[in-house]
């Protein structure tokens, strides 16, 4: 297991995560991509509501990630709500969607 460092507005947070958990990650967030891309190229008729994006992690500690795909105009203004915790602390904040699919793809990148 190796350290996934998120890089949020006012700083950063690093954590063990593995290089499977990763790849499940940036699968979800592929797939909120295209629930964005779609939402976002829907002009004049009343586009179909997008389900929502909930990830989960569990090892060392608890990460979870939402988003609603609905709420945003493009997927570049997107953005993603993060929860870290485990038995000492909580962090509640949130995140550029396209930060966060940096962060994945560089850390995959360091772990292939």
């Amino acid at each position: 297991m190796t350290q996934l460092t998120l890089n949020l507005d006012t700083g950063s947070v690093m954590f063990r995560f593995t290089p499977e958990a990763a790849q499940e990650l940036k699968a979800a967030l592929n797939e909120l991509m295209g629930c964005l891309k779609t939402t976002a190229t829907k002009t004049g008729s009343k586009a179909t509501p997008q389900p929502s994006m909930e990830y989960r992690y569990t090892g060392d500690i608890f990460l979870e990630l939402f988003c609603n795909p609905n709420i945003w105009a493009s997927p570049f203004a997107a953005r993603v709500l993060v929860t870290l915790r485990d038995d000492r602390i909580r962090l509640n904040t949130e995140a550029e969607l396209s930060r966060l699919i940096e962060d994945i793809n560089q850390y995959l990148e360091q772990h292939s």
